[in-house]
Parts: structure tokens; sequence; C-alpha cells
């Protein structure tokens, strides 16, 4: 992709931000956020990107640019935890003015989640078609909020005429944020704490690098249609929680402690049939890519671990 006018929402995040500094290579990339790290955004306006600052919950779009070609949405306004009205109504609505704002545009990409999804045991792999209504007891008001933006991208795709793909991602992971499920959890095994896992089993995930999102994006947006293009984005291959951070245990000699807990942070393995016909498969294998995304975040095991 070359020559575009793009606008990427969350692009100081672990999702956005590998994206926004491929595609700034060769096209004008706009990025909205909050900017809270201001070293973050010098960065990005280091590789001649345009930054302005963006609250979900509180800023309008006036001044900024209605002809973007493409629009990624990644930003999310995750709330507290407990407060619902709030989570439906600061995404929904800044989506739907965004959108509104970007109705020129060629296409538009919402990241949506797996989390939507309502639990149908650990070892179903879910399809685009399953039933919705997930649950995430760590935020229980991330879901929802999801749910309900991807309601409210379905209505103005169709009625601004939109072309839009929504893409719920899974466990993603890679060099920024936190770094994903894979770095988060490294983290709790560096403490001490043990890796919650369900009773009688464990959670599986379609784990995927920032290197293949950033990769497929334009892809996503070449699928796109109205009404609009529902999408599992994941990796090509299926491992369980347990079985992920035991390797995660093996390239960093850290032990990894488990307990089986009734409340634990669900992960969701998906029927990626959809995804392949649409743009095709991923590059990076889960292996390679976890020894990748620690020796970003943890560049000091280089010199006992050969990680990269």
């Amino acid at each position: 992709m070359a020559g575009k006018k793009i606008l990427i929402t969350g692009a100081t995040g672990q999702v956005a931000r590998p994206v926004a500094e491929a595609l700034a290579k060769d096209n004008e990339v706009w990025c909205l956020g909050r900017f809270g790290d201001a070293t973050a955004e010098r960065e990005l306006t280091d590789q001649g990107m345009h930054t302005r600052r963006w609250d979900m919950a509180t800023d309008g779009l006036g001044g900024l640019p209605d002809d973007f070609t493409h629009v990624l949405h990644s930003a999310v306004h995750r709330g507290d935890g407990t407060d619902f009205e709030d989570a439906v109504a600061v995404n929904s609505v800044a989506t739907g003015r965004l959108m509104t704002h970007c109705r020129r545009a060629e296409s538009f990409l919402y990241v949506s989640t797996g989390a939507i999804y309502a639990s149908q045991g650990l070892d179903h792999h879910y399809t685009e078609t399953d039933p919705l209504g997930g649950r995430a007891p760590w935020l229980p008001t991330y879901p929802v909020g999801k749910l309900a933006t991807e309601g409210t991208v379905r209505a103005f795709a169709a009625t601004l005429g939109l072309p839009t793909t929504i893409a719920r991602l899974n466990v993603a992971y890679g060099p920024y944020g936190h770094g994903g499920v894979p770095v988060l959890f490294y983290r709790q095994m560096l403490a001490g704490r043990p890796i919650e896992v369900p009773r009688g089993g464990q959670h599986l995930c379609s784990p995927i690098h920032t290197d293949d999102i950033a990769r497929q994006v334009p892809l996503l947006w070449g699928a796109a249609g109205v009404p609009a293009q529902v999408v599992n984005w994941g990796g090509d291959e299926t491992v369980g929680i347990r079985d992920l951070m035991a390797y995660v245990s093996e390239v960093t000699g850290t032990p990894a402690g488990f307990t089986e807990a009734e409340v634990t942070r669900e992960t969701y393995a998906y029927d990626n049939t959809r995804r392949r016909a649409l743009i095709g498969d991923c590059r990076v294998d889960w292996r390679t890519g976890v020894r990748r995304a620690l020796a970003a975040h943890f560049p000091q095991l280089e010199t006992s671990t050969p990680l990269s």
C-alpha cells in the first residue's frame, strides 16, 4: 500500500503501533490517541506521522481532515470494569462520530475481540456465526463495550455506504504495549505468582504476532464490504495456555507455576476458515513470535538465552 492517507486510532498500542510504523514508510499516516506517553508520540512524529490528541470520552473531531482513504479504529474505552453504561455509550458514540467524519474513506477497519463470544467449552474452535455474549471476569465491561460497538459499526457501514471490516482479534502479542498474554504471564512467573487455569484442562488460543497483524491490515481493508464483513483475526496455530507458558519457561529458564481456579483469564481458539479464504495465511509461527516478543521486552534475556 502506497500513496494513501490513513487514519489510525489507538496508535501507541501493541496492535496499532506496528501497523502505523509499517504504513508510514509509503503513506501519509495520522494517529489519534490520548498520548499519555509523550515519548511514544514523539517516536511516531519522528517517523513522519501526524498526531492528534483524542479522548474518546470527551473529544470531538473538529479540525481533523476528512479525506482519509483508509481508517483503522483500534482505540477502545475499557472503562473501570463496573460502569457498563459508560462503556457502551463512550465506545459506540465515539465510533459513530468517527465513521461519519470519515464517510468518504475507501475502507474502514474496526478491531473487535473474541471475548464477545459466548463460552462453549475449552476445546471449541469459534466461528464467526457462533453465539455472542462473552464475559471477561478480569474486566467485565470490555466485551460489552466491544459488542455494542460492533452494532454501531454495522449500522453506520450500512447507513453511510462505507465499506467496512470487523476483525475479531484473538491473542495479539509483540514488541509494543504490554506485549500480550505471553509477556503478561511471564511477568507473573518472574514475580513467583502462579498462572490461573481452568479446572481439568487449559484454555486454547490462536495467537497472532503483530508482524502478521501489520501485514494483514491492508488485506482486511481490501476485504471490506457493505454490509460489514465480519472475520476472526487470529493466528493459524492453536496452542493451550499451559503449553504456551511451559514453552516460555523452557526458553527463559523461569519456572512456570499453575493453579486451577474457577475464574481465569479466558482465551479462545479460532476456526480461521473465513479469514484464510479472504486474506491468506499467517507467516510467524507462535514459537518464533514468542521468542521475539520476549527478546523485545526483556533484552537482558539475550545474554543468557538465545531468543532471537
